[in-house]
């Protein structure tokens, strides 16, 4: 039975925040994580997918459970990419506007780190880090752990696929002994279970939102057959039906997405290409044109490239080719349908692809029908 936030225990000036950023339901890991992260606090492992709600989950009970007299960082999250920070220190400011003076600060890579060795000298509750910028100012002295009191690991799958393994065990390392630990993950990979076994709890509470599903069930996921000669006239034409809707496209490599965002510009079709060779600048300036709706609605991506993407209104995730891995078509679908919107995951494939759609069905337990 679904309850409210009341119900489960978050206080009145939270919730007058809550209901002036339209979130009047709580989600289901919400409804799971909550409670138990407001009662006991202690080591938690959260399997769910992006765009359920994690941040209000691991962060409203994170700013109830803060000392707003003690100026010190008390609690710290580490999120794998800029973008992810920027929007999980957003998100709990804005959690805090009728409540208790609460601080957070962002910190990340691609920025001026003496900017943030000043802002972090102002009273500050919650530092929300990239762990390689974090390992950064921890060797600078100029960020103090000693009271942190929990660490939440935010899809610490990507993370690690991201190469952040030695930081994560030096970070950890650090606060072992004082913490409790929430980690929430999308999957959970060999190298989630090595940081589990090594710095958690043995009875760390498991949740997992909608086992049966490791994708979202609002996903509309669907596949259309062409040949590789027709794959660009057919996205053409399904990027026409879309209208004003904005949405990802998704390329294995680099050069792939770049080519890609050529042909359809030149067919008026404006769109730009994010991949991991863009210089930090470069990429703010396209997210911010893509975020702002100037120029262009669709974003062209390599899966490295895209994590951190975190828009909630995605109509849209089309994989121009199929990824090689699982995990892949999970964060990669994980774009749309957040929030509690609905949202389309369209594959394009070639017959001989075919496969590959029905391994992807068993694996994930989920139903892709053609479009």
């Amino acid at each position: 039975m679904s309850r409210t936030f009341a119900q489960l225990g978050i206080t009145d000036s939270f919730r007058k925040a809550l209901e002036e950023n339209g979130i009047l339901d709580p989600t289901p890991i919400q409804q799971k994580a909550i409670p138990f992260l407001l009662e006991k606090g202690t080591d938690l492992i959260a399997q769910a997918q992006t765009g359920t709600g994690k941040t209000a989950a691991f962060g409203l009970p994170l700013l109830q459970k803060l000392d707003p007299a003690n100026p010190k960082v008390q609690a710290l999250v580490l999120a794998p990419t800029r973008e992810l920070c920027q929007q999980i220190a957003k998100q709990l400011f804005r959690f805090t506007k009728y409540g208790p003076r609460l601080f957070s600060e962002a910190v990340y890579g691609g920025a001026a780190i003496g900017d943030q060795m000043k802002a972090l000298q102002r009273p500050t509750h919650i530092v929300v880090a990239t762990p390689g910028r974090l390992i950064d100012l921890l060797e600078r002295e100029a960020v103090d752990l000693s009271q942190v009191r929990t660490v939440v690991l935010d899809e610490a799958d990507e993370m690690l696929s991201m190469g952040f393994k030695k930081e994560l065990d030096q970070i950890l390392a650090k606060t072992r002994g004082k913490r409790y630990t929430w980690l929430f993950s999308a999957t959970m990979p060999p190298d989630i279970q090595a940081i589990i076994k090594k710095y958690m709890a043995p009875d760390a509470h498991r949740i997992q939102v909608d086992a049966q599903h490791q994708v979202n069930k609002d996903i509309d996921h669907r596949y259309i057959i062409c040949e590789e000669n027709e794959k660009l006239p057919v996205l053409l034409d399904f990027l026409r039906q879309q209208e004003d809707s904005r949405g990802l496209v998704f390329c294995k490599t680099k050069n792939g997405a770049q080519t890609l965002a050529k042909q359809l510009s030149a067919r008026n079709y404006p769109s730009e290409a994010l991949h991991g060779d863009l210089q930090q600048r470069e990429r703010d300036r396209v997210m911010r044109a893509f975020r702002n709706r100037r120029e262009f609605q669709t974003l062209i991506a390599t899966d490295v490239a895209a994590r951190g993407i975190h828009l909630d209104d995605m109509a849209y995730v089309v994989h121009y080719q199929l990824p090689d891995q699982l995990e892949y078509y999970t964060h990669r679908s994980g774009r749309t349908a957040r929030a509690g919107k609905k949202g389309y995951s369209v594959a394009l494939v070639t017959p001989r692809e075919l496969a590959d759609i029905k391994a992807l069905e068993k694996a994930l337990d989920i139903k892709i029908r053609p479009l």
